[in-house]
């Protein structure tokens, strides 16, 4: 009896402990609700769309820091065959450079602190070097018209790389922007590209009534690297050699979002026109300042996208390359998208790239076409794309041969993408 006795009064300790275990968890589970929520207004990562999103985040009680990761895994099959026009060689294959890829595997975190600061960090493990970190930045939010950023993110020049990552037409961007010129002289280092991507430096933007944003920027001007290691111009003695940017866009339907159409986004009607210039002093191995300049469109109606760039680069060469002439270049591209259904969307474009200057013969010639299918949303989706690269415009048979070797190229690319 004196044993059943004890047992049964462990028994009730025991069940009176855990009903105050219970009551303890339910204390603290109640003095975990949030006594403010974080307004996410300015979150932003330019990989894939955070503001307004209910997705995973980390804030706290008092509501005064958000913090909200994120990831972007991309896995790319590639198919490239070449003519036998672009091969020189009686050894050479028609398909080459081909295989599997990972173009972007992106780690990153976002977030905003004291309803004023907003920042976000990211890597990329698909990229190696300085390139490994793709953007770290953080903003100073003193009002709607007036922001201040600084760290590594993306130059203000190009929509096509401002758009975000994750949420494009086509799974490559423009060969107009990412293909090198063709200088006519021997110089190994002198191979610019119409487009910037990532850089260091520091920008003031604003968005004016909803309609008329601004970025004004100063940057190293060599991309991705985080060293600083730049002097004064040797041609200007005033100033130092960077990259001075600017960009200004105008939205008379209100802000254009960053995506390029997307699956629940199907009544949206945005309408975009943006001029953009900069000037980066003693660029290429301080060979030349290029001077470059763009003009962009772009217009979101319900299941319809429709945007267009185009661009002009000039550089002028340095003193020290005692050279006499300039090097001028254009390009640019259109493209259209329409969402038949909620998840299927395709797109065409076409693009053209005066690589060899304004004062020779021969453009880059490049349609492609592409279907993106949408399993859930733009989180997993597959893109198709079929692009045509070849040259025209050359006067003679001998000026189309002599323009460069490996083309014309027929590229066929299959992506799947995961986003959270």
């Amino acid at each position: 009896m004196r044993l059943k006795f004890i047992l049964f009064t462990l028994f009730l300790a025991a069940n009176s402990a855990n009903a105050a275990t219970d009551t303890t968890a339910t204390k603290n589970r109640i003095s975990f609700k949030y006594t403010n929520e974080v307004d996410d207004k300015f979150v932003e990562s330019d990989v894939v769309r955070l503001d307004d999103k209910k997705g995973f985040s980390l804030q706290t009680r008092a509501g005064d820091f958000l913090l909200k990761p994120y990831i972007l895994v991309q896995t790319a099959a590639n198919l490239n065959y070449y003519d036998d026009e672009g091969l020189n060689l009686a050894d050479q294959d028609n398909i080459a450079n081909s295989g599997f890829s990972i173009p972007n595997a992106i780690l990153g975190f976002s977030g905003k602190a004291f309803n004023i600061i907003t920042f976000n960090f990211a890597l990329n493990a698909s990229k190696s070097g300085a390139n490994l970190l793709q953007q770290a930045w953080f903003d100073i939010n003193i009002a709607d018209e007036f922001r201040i950023r600084a760290g590594k993110f993306k130059t203000p020049f190009n929509q096509a790389y401002l758009v975000t990552l994750g949420e494009t037409l086509f799974p490559a961007l423009p060969l107009s922007l990412t293909s090198t010129a063709n200088v006519d002289m021997s110089l190994n280092a002198v191979n610019p590209s119409v487009g910037l991507g990532f850089d260091l430096g520091i920008q003031f933007h604003g968005l004016i009534k909803d309609k008329l944003m601004y970025q004004v920027g100063v940057f190293n001007g060599n991309g991705g690297s985080l060293s600083a290691s730049k002097t004064m111009s040797d041609d200007n003695k005033w100033l130092p050699s960077l990259l001075y940017a600017a960009r200004i866009a105008f939205m008379p339907l209100g802000n254009m979002p960053s995506y390029q159409g997307a699956p629940d986004d199907l009544k949206n009607n945005k309408l975009l026109f943006a001029l953009s210039a900069n000037y980066n002093v003693e660029a290429e191995e301080e060979s030349a300042n290029d001077f470059r300049c763009g003009a962009e469109f772009s217009w979101l109606y319900k299941r319809f996208f429709l945007s267009g760039e185009f661009y002009y680069l000039r550089m002028n060469w340095t003193e020290r390359m005692q050279l006499a002439s300039d090097f001028d270049l254009i390009g640019g591209y259109a493209q259209a998208g329409f969402f038949v259904t909620k998840k299927f969307q395709p797109a065409f474009r076409y693009d053209f790239f005066n690589r060899n200057g304004l004062k020779k013969d021969g453009f880059l010639n490049s349609p492609a076409l592409a279907l993106n299918y949408f399993f859930m949303r733009c989180n997993l989706k597959l893109q198709l794309m079929y692009q045509y690269v070849g040259k025209y415009g050359h006067k003679t048979q001998l000026d189309r041969d002599n323009d460069d070797t490996g083309l014309p190229i027929h590229t066929g690319m299959a992506l799947l993408q995961y986003s959270f």
